[in-house]
């Protein structure tokens, strides 16, 4: 059986735990990141988009802190959606509608807008709303750890990381279960910078997102999304930037009943947020800690991949301890990102406090309240 001690993360919202009220306070410190980074301001027209599911002590703190900034508020919650396009003839009028006239959508969903023509990316891209998404990350977990970071340090970690990565041939990733596989033909989401109309980002930030055109080796599943973690290995044959074989037991039929017509290497994320949780956390939170990777295979449409828009079969496959090399060099090293000792960075972090305490990859420290605001002045 294969194990990963990172894994067990549940299926939706209705399998996490909730938290007591009081915890609102120790949430405040990550609100606050979240709202700096959607830029929210008063008089702005903020839905939160919020699964029934999600702790309410969460939606209380988000929507709270938008009101003391004077934005107008308004909370919808709405059912859990589906992964993968599994429910595609579910009706979203309601949600749609609604994140037609708002300035800034929060969004506390599992699967969420990804996975679903009516809100994928295309149609946030043709508004005006600037569009943030707690995507499986709505939970009091989140917002205390990766939620903690101070924004400028990420930024900082991204702006190095894309110096490096964005005009590489290849990148490399292997990992303890067998994984070998090399990417090539990469194209890179560049530093955002501030959200604008239109923005689709995740919180909490997390990392450095690309595309390759090609796609050559073998990925053995540790955690995917369709398969969870497998009780036998897993294994995918990638040739062309196609999945050409899946090999083992039920998880691979599983796998492959998901999209009959087969996958394709649709993205890929190399995590850069070291306050991120690995342990206890879902999946899409645990691909932004600092040194792990995930890779999306995509369903095929007739055959074919289908980039413009959803792939109604989006399958994410996480890896928490890989190693990574760009052109050949070590990136990441068995799950530690090597820029986090780069004196470039550790400078930037020394702003906000001790570079040893806000660069730790250890999510179980939480970072202290009072080093993830406003950069010290002495």
């Amino acid at each position: 059986m294969t194990t990963n001690p990172y894994a067990g993360s549940p299926f939706g919202y209705a399998a996490e735990p909730t938290v007591g009220p009081y915890s609102i306070v120790e949430l405040m410190p990550g609100v606050r990141n979240l709202l700096d980074y959607a830029g929210v301001a008063a008089g702005e027209r903020v839905l939160l988009l919020m699964e029934h599911t999600v702790d309410p002590v969460v939606v209380q703190a988000v929507a709270a802190a938008a009101a003391l900034r004077d934005a107008d508020v308004r909370i919808l919650s709405v059912p859990p959606f589906s992964a993968g396009g599994w429910d595609r003839q579910a009706s979203l009028r309601i949600e749609t509608a609604a994140f037609h006239e708002a300035d800034v959508v929060i969004s506390g969903t599992w699967w969420g807008e990804v996975h679903t023509a009516p809100l994928f990316f295309d149609q946030i891209k043709s508004r005006t709303a600037r569009w943030l998404s707690l995507h499986m990350t709505a939970t009091a977990g989140a917002l205390m750890t990766g939620g903690r970071l101070p924004a400028e340090v990420f930024y900082a970690l991204l702006r190095r990381a894309l110096r490096q990565l964005s005009p590489a041939r290849t990148i490399r990733m292997t990992s303890g279960g067998g994984t070998d596989v090399t990417f090539s033909g990469l194209t890179f989401d560049p530093d955002p910078g501030a959200m604008r109309p239109g923005d689709w980002r995740p919180f909490p930030y997390g990392g450095a997102n690309f595309w390759p055109d090609d796609t050559e080796g073998v990925i053995v599943i540790e955690d995917s999304t369709v398969t969870g973690v497998p009780e036998e290995p897993v294994t995918l044959t990638l040739e062309g930037n196609q999945v050409r074989k899946i090999e083992g037991g039920v998880a691979a039929e599983h796998l492959r009943r998901y999209a009959p017509e087969g996958y394709y290497m649709r993205h890929a994320l190399l995590g850069l947020n070291p306050k991120v949780r690995v342990s206890g956390g879902t999946q899409f939170e645990r691909e932004k800690h600092a040194g792990s990777f995930y890779c999306g295979i995509d369903g095929l449409t007739g055959g074919m991949p289908v980039t413009t828009g959803p792939g109604f079969a989006h399958c994410d496959c996480q890896f928490d301890r890989p190693t990574v090399l760009v052109d050949g060099e070590l990136f990441i090293e068995k799950g530690r990102l090597l820029m986090l000792d780069d004196p470039e960075i550790r400078q930037v972090a020394e702003r906000f406090g001790p570079p040893e305490m806000i660069l730790d990859d250890n999510p179980v420290m939480v970072l202290p309240r009072r080093h993830t605001g406003a950069a010290r002045t002495a």
